[in-house]
């Protein structure tokens, strides 16, 4: 692996996710935007509320990567436990946070923090806050792990806050290859050489099916331009023999 290699998991916190009544649209989101930082997902795991689940997950998932962001569970209800949990993994204690008080109380009066908004000032000791423009109620970054909303809109402007902290590595260059009609059966075997050839790269195949009929793409991913070249080069060739043959 690179030296500068910078690593990423994903931990998607919540019941509503694993019963499908709320179908995640953070995932890919946050992956393609680690990927532009030079940062590779490399895990992503959903995890139900509860605090023996999420707090092994937090320590398995923060102690294998450089960094871990969490979505889901810092609203104000009883099975918002995240923060809780985060706390717990960290062993370090957690109340409210003045400063995420007033944060919130840029957008309501004083008197209209009840109990249950006041639990999403609670902050583990020792965090940073994440601003969130749209609510207010912050997220937090302890060490390696940035705990973000689970709402879309909210997560994405967290995430748009937390990125210039983050240190990424070299960026990966996608290069898509039309492959067309030809099966992907018939290609299998000399892609499969061709990866073999360049180690350091990510090499697959992609069906996809439209009213027009089947079509293949192939897709070569990497950090080092040049043998991202020679692959492409080795592919293109590969492919125009076989259509060839087909004729």
């Amino acid at each position: 692996m690179p030296q500068d290699l910078v690593t990423a998991a994903i931990l998607v916190i919540g019941d509503e996710i694993l019963s499908g009544r709320t179908k995640d649209k953070n995932i890919g989101y946050i992956a393609e935007y680690l990927t532009g930082l030079g940062i590779d997902v490399r895990e992503v795991r959903v995890v139900p509320d509860v605090q023996t689940e999420i707090v092994e997950a937090l320590n398995a998932l923060r102690s294998r990567y450089t960094y871990l962001f969490t979505t889901g569970g810092i609203g104000p209800t009883h099975d918002d436990i995240t923060a809780d949990c985060v706390a717990k993994a960290f062993g370090v204690p957690i109340d409210v946070d003045e400063r995420a008080v007033e944060m919130m109380l840029q957008r309501m009066k004083r008197e209209d923090l009840n109990e249950a908004r006041l639990r999403m000032a609670r902050i583990p000791q020792g965090a940073e806050l994440v601003e969130n423009p749209i609510s207010r109620a912050p997220g937090f970054r302890i060490d390696n792990v940035i705990v973000m909303a689970g709402v879309p809109a909210i997560m994405q402007a967290m995430l748009d806050n937390v990125a210039p902290g983050l240190v990424g590595g070299t960026p990966v260059t996608a290069v898509t290859i039309q492959a067309g009609s030809l099966p992907e059966g018939l290609y299998a075997a000399p892609l499969g050489e061709i990866a073999k050839r360049f180690p350091e790269l990510w090499i697959g195949s992609y069906p996809s099916y439209s009213p027009a009929g089947f079509a293949n793409q192939i897709v070569v991913r990497g950090r080092d331009a040049g043998q991202l070249e020679a692959a492409e080069a080795a592919i293109r060739s590969m492919l125009d023999g076989l259509k060839a043959r087909q004729g």
